[in-house]
């Protein structure tokens, strides 16, 4: 157990080491904090701190770093919340409304501004609703005998194919043929449009069978992007500004990791049931992440989980201001969110 004393002193130095990177001596705490005892009785303490597991001399220096240990036990028992300012928020709430298009584009964005937010990578799981509604078909003239087929969901997304038009088929009539298609399966779950519930469309509207197995095919296709969970990325450069990233050998590892999408999506639902976690250096089970940090939370709406955002930095992040953005981005979400519903 520490003393108080002894919890401050490590919570300065916890701090002052996230803000500048740079050891930190006794000299330092007692300039810059007014804790009214002397260097003497500061570097004193340093020391029962560093026999105590808590701190680490880095080569040479005169200074001390915070070990894995001291973040752990800050952050369960010294972190302050934090707050965000109103030009942080300002800027989140301006970064949706310029970008804002599609479910996928609203959790792109997540990644983009949570990985600008907090100066690290970010990672977003995002779990796709089963329950996406047709909502029209169109067709876009290529060419004399070509058109793009698209077919857009009710929350915005579209998928397309090309499609070969059948000999003398005037544009007219692919555009009637649309709209029948349209009128026949708008409001339909995409999950319940199976090849039967088309044979219809299949006898009435759409004569051609390779025009129809391209309307079926695009169905599919997008049915099984709704159902899939799908991994964003943000701030992948932002390594390359943290000083415990300047090795590139360890920089390379780190990305390799990141762009296995299959490795990044275990990883978040590793954590998926827990609600707000943070692991710190050996704690990441995962090879190659052992001397870093994250900070995962996986968001709810309606009892749904929505999907899961995480931070992946150094140990040596501002895990007040992470959790602060996250929060944030979890309440705006829920907002856009219902208001999509």
């Amino acid at each position: 157990m520490l003393n108080e004393r002894k919890k401050k002193i490590l919570q300065l130095i916890i701090e002052d080491y996230i803000s500048t990177a740079e050891p930190v001596g006794s000299r330092t705490i007692a300039r810059k904090y007014n804790l009214g005892i002397s260097p003497a009785t500061i570097r004193n303490e340093m020391s029962d701190l560093e026999m105590l597991g808590y701190l680490e001399q880095p080569h040479t220096s005169a200074g001390r770093i915070p070990s894995a240990q001291a973040y752990r036990f800050y952050v369960d028992s010294l972190l302050e919340p934090g707050a965000l300012t109103d030009n942080d928020m300002a800027l989140i709430n301006s970064w949706f409304r310029e970008r804002r298009r599609s479910i996928d584009e609203i959790f792109q964005s997540t990644a983009k501004i949570l990985s600008r937010m907090t100066q690290n990578v970010s990672m977003v799981l995002a779990n796709k609703s089963d329950t996406a509604v047709f909502r029209y078909m169109k067709f876009l003239p290529l060419d004399d005998r070509h058109a793009i087929l698209c077919i857009v969901t009710d929350d915005g997304n579209v998928d397309n194919c090309v499609v070969e038009i059948p000999l003398g088929m005037r544009p007219e009539e692919l555009d009637y043929m649309a709209g029948r298609v349209s009128r026949l399966l708008e409001g339909k779950p995409l999950s319940s449009i199976s090849e039967t519930l088309l044979s219809a469309v299949h006898t009435d509207i759409v004569e051609d069978k390779l025009l129809f197995t391209s309307l079926l095919n695009t169905i599919n296709k997008m049915n099984r992007k709704h159902q899939q969970q799908r991994v964003f990325l943000g701030g992948t450069k932002q390594l390359l500004s943290q000083p415990e990233f300047r090795d590139m050998d360890r920089v390379r590892d780190l990305l390799g990791i990141l762009e296995e999408e299959k490795v990044v999506r275990d990883l978040l639902l590793a954590g998926e049931d827990s609600g707000l976690k943070i692991t710190i250096g050996s704690e990441n089970k995962f090879t190659g992440i052992q001397d870093c940090s994250m900070v995962q939370a996986t968001y709810r709406l309606n009892g749904q989980v929505v999907g899961t955002m995480a931070v992946l930095g150094p140990t040596r992040m501002e895990y007040s201001k992470v959790i602060s953005v996250m929060d944030y981005l979890h309440k705006y979400l829920k907002t856009i969110f219902q208001q999509e519903k």
